[in-house]
């Protein structure tokens, strides 16, 4: 069934998947999943002006890991004002954010669920205005505008867009490990480093967004540098099993080029993974590797042929988290059963998570999926948001809960 792009003009429907793969167990990091499908990361600015998750957060993420043994994966969250803000994006950097956030993660887990932290290094992509208001730069990989609008924007606003120094890009290092360990004190079970779509991560590894001549450009090793070295930190602070990365190779957005970037992606994400999976065969295995996959209309290589993601497949070998349009081949989900057969797979949704709260019930017994609104996406209302129905009484869900089995914390 073919969706619109701006709205979900159809109902989609969806067979019962509850004797399928999708819901056997699968072991990510030190926790045990009930079943194979993941709230992926989607970005909906609800939060407050300070960037304090909001009551509307509160109820949305609440509902949401009503299933018992849920894997939750919040929106971007601000690491650090040095690594670029947005209006009415989360943050947890401060201690109101970590008191608001803890809220929020004891709601998932009295569902039985588990919570990760995306955090999410803006560089380029920040608003160049609510940066200025807060007293913040416009810093980038490097001072390289991603298209003539951002670059007209930061004019305007009186801060236009530099590259960080050596020194600086060394201290965001320790401004991701401070948001992790703040994430752990918000009750997170795994903190998620946004390196997708175009945002900080992302620009260090393309040479497109990246002409540094330190030792974090140049060569694919010293563009993978800043990303291993966050990983790094954060492993020896948290424990590996509680990290992971998500990552874009062939999406077109904010700038970056994907394949017809100067160094291909299978050899930039390659060598990367490659150095994940040298750590994991020390006995430092990350919690997953989140890949959006190569068929998102308008902004991926969905049309090249060559656009794949089996490459990764073969160069790490723990977890992966995959996502993209998989509700476009409803009802049967033959393309989510083709990817997840394995014991190493899981799914991400995000657009039928956010107009089904209960997504993951609709997915084990089968049935009408309700119809995503996209105009309501990046609104700061609750219409759109928390005014999606269940599809029966949430009492069942009260009934789930209250069998499962909760989360026991990492050690």
């Amino acid at each position: 069934m073919l969706l619109s792009r701006r709205f979900a003009s159809e109902i989609a429907r969806s067979v019962p998947l509850k004797d399928t793969k999708v819901f056997k167990p699968i072991k990510v990091g030190n926790n045990e999943l009930a079943h194979r499908v993941v709230f992926a990361p989607s970005t909906r600015f609800r939060a407050l002006p300070d960037y304090s998750p909001s009551d509307l957060q509160l109820q949305y993420y609440e509902n949401r890991s009503r299933f018992p043994g849920s894997l939750i994966i919040t929106e971007g969250t601000l690491a650090s004002l040095k690594t670029g803000v947005s209006a009415r994006a989360p943050g947890i950097f401060t201690d109101k954010h970590v008191q608001e956030w803890s809220k929020i993660t004891s709601k998932i887990h009295d569902n039985g669920s588990f919570a990760a932290v995306q955090l999410w290094g803006l560089g380029r992509g920040a608003d160049p205005s609510q940066n200025k208001k807060e007293g913040v730069p416009l810093k980038g990989v490097s001072a390289i505008y991603h298209n003539e609008e951002q670059r007209e924007k930061a004019i305007k606003a009186g801060n236009e867009l530099a590259e960080y120094t050596t020194s600086e890009v060394e201290e965001l290092v320790e401004e991701f490990v401070r948001a992790g360990r703040n994430a752990v004190a918000a009750g997170f079970d795994y903190v998620e480093l946004h390196g997708a779509t175009g945002y900080l991560f992302n620009q260090f590894f393309e040479s497109s967004s990246n002409k540094r001549t330190d030792k974090y450009g140049g060569s694919i090793e010293n563009r993978s540098r800043f990303a291993l070295e966050v990983i790094d930190a954060l492993s020896r602070e948290l424990g590996a099993s509680r990290v992971a990365i998500r990552l874009s190779p062939w999406l077109k957005f904010s700038g970056m080029k994907a394949e017809e970037d100067e160094i291909h992606p299978v050899a930039t994400f390659g060598y990367f993974l490659g150095q994940l999976q040298k750590r994991a065969d020390s006995g430092q295995e990350i919690a997953y590797v989140s890949l959006v996959e190569p068929r998102i209309p308008e902004i991926s290589s969905n049309e090249d042929a060559h656009a794949s993601n089996a490459f990764a497949n073969a160069v790490w070998k723990g977890k992966l988290i995959r996502s993209g349009s998989y509700t476009y081949d409803v009802p049967e989900f033959k393309q989510v059963l083709k990817d997840i057969d394995d014991d190493r797979t899981l799914v991400g949704f995000s657009r039928y998570y956010l107009s089904n709260p209960d997504l993951v019930f609709r997915l084990r017994d089968g049935g009408e999926l309700n119809p995503y609104d996209r105009s309501t996406f990046y609104t700061s209302s609750n219409w759109g948001y928390n005014t999606f129905s269940f599809r029966d009484d949430p009492s069942e869900f009260d009934q789930a809960i209250e069998q499962a089995r909760k989360p026991k914390p990492l050690g």
